[in-house]
């Protein structure tokens, strides 16, 4: 019958772990770490990307562009998918368009674009709308409000630090 206490590993899967490094007794002379050197000695670890001294291939390859640092990302909205998903009855802003399902997040902020036709009387509030879209919405008597744009995530700028100037004048005094 099967029981929990009478359960075992399957042979040969469970194995007991090499003891490295605990004398001759264990795995003769070297203890199962080879002759001498940086991988004979404790916390060795070799770093990601190390091809032994070689120039790694991330040095050796070109690099190219860049990442624009002040980027503003949008989630980006059309007109047909409003004018299917809503009624004219309701106004539409960035919160009910995310608890609705229509964008999955906010990012910098809510972009509607001009794509599809808009045959409702439509109120809409989005950080920026495409000219299109926000001329498609006023023509079929809806309205276009603009909200003020989120802020864009903080970056930091090196400044000009003038302690180490100070330390090596005094560092000169002290020599004289």
């Amino acid at each position: 019958m099967l029981k929990l206490e009478n359960l075992k590993p399957r042979q040969g899967s469970r194995k007991s772990r090499k003891r490295v490094g605990r004398g001759n007794a264990s795995h003769g002379t070297y203890s199962g770490r080879g002759g001498k050197g940086q991988t004979a000695r404790a916390g060795f670890k070799i770093p990601p990307g190390f091809e032994g001294g070689q120039t790694p291939l991330w040095k050796r390859v070109p690099k190219s562009g860049f990442t624009n640092f002040s980027r503003r990302e949008y989630a980006y909205v059309n007109l047909d998918e409003l004018s299917q998903r809503f009624d004219g009855s309701e106004e539409i802003n960035p919160e009910l368009l995310k608890e609705r399902g229509v964008i999955s997040a906010m990012k910098c902020g809510v972009k509607v674009l001009g794509r599809g036709e808009c045959d409702k009387r439509l109120v809409v509030k989005a950080h920026r709308f495409s000219k299109s879209a926000s001329q498609k919405i006023e023509e079929a008597g809806g309205k276009v409000i603009w909200l003020e744009p989120v802020p864009a995530p903080a970056v930091e700028t090196a400044k000009v630090d003038e302690k180490p100037v100070a330390k090596a004048e005094t560092q000169k005094k002290k020599k004289k």
